[in-house]
């Protein structure tokens, strides 16, 4: 790199893309408007220089930590890890072709023996083990991440144009104010004026247009009657956004100006921040919730009655799902939502509506019986708390889960993109709302309750140090669910992200067979991949999901002696309403993976040959308008981490729609709009900060993996590292000192317990985004592109709860030390 630009290395990895763009030039001059002119010169040669075709081999044998394997590109084998082939693709896709700033880049990846070593030696002179980027920043302000909403953008009616021109106001008190436009369309318009102005939300305007009277010869009537419907302050000035009121008539006005829009919205640019804003919530969405392992449920209300009707699941929630399978594979699930819990729950205010549940199953005589209690059912039989968390906790089946419950509407099923009708044909039908047949099945939905394992082997632990009462275990009845009154049904549903799927599926009919326990049912394959099988079965299946089945494919094995294809053991992941067709899974032993090296060789095999598939639901959209509803009500944390060169850094948070429990340890340093994320960087483990750690060798499509943190937090202390302080609850050697931990905690401020889910994100899926993603490509190449590489970038998502009221449980910490705790009150 040409010296003197290092400073620019940002810039540089957001100019990749369009470097080969015909308006590269003036990309380059608005995108790089402050630097100054030579060094502007210098970064478009060095861009140019990396631009260069490369053939050169790369071979990463010995220099990475890291498995090579041979990776082919256009006729060259190269030897590259899982973290190199990454960042080949991902450099590639931005020059378009292998060049020279690829091969730099993947000789430089974070692995990389060499770049490791540097580092280390950088770490002695930097504060926190902080990259030089970021030493500028005072430690409060590196942790910094802006807030996203996964519903809050909506689509607009029309185009919106940027034009700039003088407008004249006039308020109902007829004063006049002298404004700016900002951007404008036939039905809206956004305007900048004064601050020392008065208006406010509801206010009834009217607007005339000096600057088209003077420019355009328009006519200097009456003015265009507006009503204000947001205000922001953030800047020097406000800026109003403001709504026509169509309340009068004014087809000359109109006709002007959807011609003027239409003449110049190549010329002023139309405005796209509502796009740009939706596709950035989009696709950080899908990297998040096929990765949850939470499993939402939803609830209808019929009169005074709660029913729970739905639920998702997804390969990493599944495990709650078996748990609450009886020996028939029958789902009980529904034994959590007792009558009197979700009413408990209905009582309290929005935000406190959550708790914590504990249960078990004992097997007897061959059928399962459930039991769960309540923190609050415990404590109303304190005879029996001791013996039900002693009894429970010793038993392999033993659960902690975390209930939390929030309100929602079925209208919040319907997405439509951020665009308006009059895009294209193709937008429009996109933006078609659900037919009334879907409609009908979600109209009586009213809340959201969410189900997440918050069990650890640290509580585990804790709960069987409680002395053991056998004479009470016979009064654990209580808490037993009786197996004569079956829980409501609840029909599940698999996430709908058909795009992500990390394997493209193929027709294949073929002979199976299928085995479990006794069971022994014949049916042919009706499309496979190299992990999954969907198949049709001649009789209906007795089973539900979340069983495991040994498969034998007869026809197939004929057809290889180097591969066993009998006894292999797949999942159940879903069942069809008919129960005539069963998906499955490959599991991981051994032998599954045989039987999945000879389906990628089969493909590999006959690509020309094979048909690839896209699945139909069986209810055409329930399954994307369950997901949707749930993005618009998603109850823990969402954050996102970024990779910048060789850094993980916080990228933003998932806005939740009501006041959260961990508000005051994130806003702590930020203001509304951000949030910061010092928590989860804080802890120190192996030298590493705990994102860099926990995020070293985990591999993309993994379950997510658990974490608990336990923090000090003293908002009093000025210097954010005396006032948050974390451990993890595996960094205690024994339960004495994390209760000493969280007594020292609650003496100087405040204790919280963190739960958290880290997933290593994948690639984003585009095509999900293609029609806005279009739109904007259209007007802007170069922010199309850097939105496309701001998704690529995207490196992780921690799911965030909070379970202090459980550790604190957990720990022998009574009702008012919690209540105490939770207000910031000394106990």
């Amino acid at each position: 790199m040409a010296a003197g630009i290092e400073q620019y290395q940002e810039l540089i990895e957001q100019l990749k893309p369009v470097v080969k763009e015909p308006a590269f030039n003036q990309i380059l001059s608005q995108v790089a408007a402050n630097v100054p002119r030579p060094k502007r010169f210098l970064l478009k040669m060095e861009l140019k220089r990396q631009a260069k075709p490369c053939q050169r081999i790369i071979d990463l044998r010995g220099s990475v930590d890291g498995e090579c394997l041979p990776y082919e590109f256009d006729g060259i084998t190269h030897y590259l890890d899982d973290i190199a082939q990454e960042v080949f693709e991902r450099q590639v896709r931005c020059f378009g072709a292998y060049t020279l700033g690829v091969y730099e880049a993947v000789c430089n990846t974070e692995n990389n023996f060499r770049v490791m070593h540097s580092k280390q030696l950088a770490e002695g002179e930097m504060l926190s083990g902080e990259a030089d980027t970021q030493q500028s920043l005072p430690l409060e302000s590196r942790y910094v991440a802006p807030l996203i909403d996964f519903a809050g953008v909506h689509q607009r009616r029309e185009e919106r144009m940027n034009f700039v021109v003088p407008v004249e106001l006039f308020t109902e008190l007829k004063e006049s104010v002298h404004a700016t436009s900002i951007d404008i369309s036939v039905s809206g318009l956004k305007v900048k004026a004064h601050k020392r102005y008065m208006f406010k939300p509801g206010e009834k305007i009217t607007v005339h247009f000096r600057g088209l009277e003077l420019d355009y010869g328009l006519s200097r009537g009456e003015g265009v009657h507006y009503l204000v419907t947001d205000i922001d302050h953030s800047r020097e000035e406000q800026r109003l956004a403001l709504k026509r009121l169509f309340d009068q008539e004014q087809k000359a006005f109109d006709q002007f100006l959807e011609r003027f829009i239409q003449g110049n919205k190549r010329r002023y640019k139309v405005n796209m921040d509502n796009t740009i804003d939706a596709i950035v919530a989009k696709g950080y969405e899908q990297y998040y919730i096929p990765n949850i392992t939470s499993v939402p449920v939803y609830i209808a209300q019929h009169g005074d009655e709660l029913e729970p009707q739905y639920l998702l699941f997804n390969d990493c929630n599944r495990e709650i799902f078996r748990y609450w399978q009886d020996e028939d594979n029958h789902l009980r699930l529904g034994y959590l939502f007792g009558r009197q819990r979700l009413q408990q729950l209905l009582a309290r205010e929005a935000n406190q509506r959550e708790m914590v549940l504990f249960a078990f199953s004992h097997v007897t005589q061959g059928r399962c019986y459930f039991y769960s209690a309540s923190m609050e059912e415990l404590d109303a039989n304190p005879e029996l708390k001791g013996a039900f968390l002693a009894y429970g906790s010793r038993k392999i089946s033993w659960r902690v889960f975390k209930l939390q419950l929030s309100e929602m509407h079925p209208e919040q099923c319907h997405l439509p993109l951020s665009l308006p009708d009059s895009v294209s044909e193709m937008v429009r039908r996109q933006n078609q709302p659900p037919p009334p047949r879907l409609m009908s099945r979600l109209k009586n939905l009213r809340h959201i309750a969410l189900i997440t394992d918050i069990s650890s082997e640290w509580a585990t632990q804790a709960y069987q140090k409680r002395k053991l009462q056998k004479q009470l275990l016979t009064k654990l009845q209580l808490f037993c669910h009786p197996r004569n009154r079956a829980p409501a049904s609840i029909l599940p549903f698999r996430f709908k992200y058909q795009e992500l799927r990390r394997e493209t599926r193929f027709l294949l009919r073929t002979p199976v067979q299928l085995v479990h326990q006794d069971l022994n049912l014949s049916g042919v394959s009706e499309d496979f991949s190299a992990s999954g099988l969907r198949i049709e079965l001649q009789h209906q299946f007795p089973l539900d999901a979340g069983v495991q089945l040994e498969i034998s494919l007869p026809k197939l094995q004929k057809l290889t002696q180097k591969h066993q294809l009998s006894g292999i053991y797949y999942d159940v992941v879903h069942v069809s309403a008919d129960r005539n067709i069963v998906h499955l899974m490959l599991g991981d032993s051994s032998r599954e993976q045989h039987a999945k090296a000879f389906f990628q060789e089969l493909i590999k095999n006959n690509r020309r040959s094979l048909k690839p598939v896209h699945e139909q639901q069986e209810m055409a959209g329930i399954g994307e308008a369950l997901r949707n509803i749930y993005a618009a009500n998603i109850l823990n944390l969402a954050a996102f981490i970024r990779k910048d060169g060789i850094q993980l850094l916080p990228d933003s948070l998932a806005r939740v729609p009501v006041e959260h429990s961990l508000a005051p340890l994130l806003t702590y340093r930020s203001d509304e709009q951000h949030r910061n994320l010092y928590v989860l960087y804080a802890a120190r483990m192996e030298s590493r900060n705990f994102i860099e750690h926990s995020l070293k060798g985990m591999r993309t499509h993994n379950v997510p993996s658990a974490f608990e943190l336990f923090v000090a937090f003293n908002p009093k202390q000025a210097n954010i590292q005396q006032a948050i302080q974390v451990k993890l609850a595996m960094q205690f050697s024994n339960d004495a000192l994390r209760r000493e931990f969280i007594s020292q905690a609650m003496g100087k401020g405040r204790f919280f317990a963190l739960k958290l889910f880290i997933t290593k994100t994948g690639r984003p899926d585009i095509s999900l985004l293609h029609s806005e993603l279009t739109y904007v490509n259209g007007y802007a190449v170069h922010k199309a592109k850097m939105l496309e590489e701001q998704l690529w970038n995207v490196a992780a998502t921690v799911d965030l709860l909070d379970i202090t009221t459980e550790v604190m449980y957990r720990y022998g910490f009574n009702s008012h030390h919690i209540e105490a705790n939770s207000s910031g009150h000394e106990v």
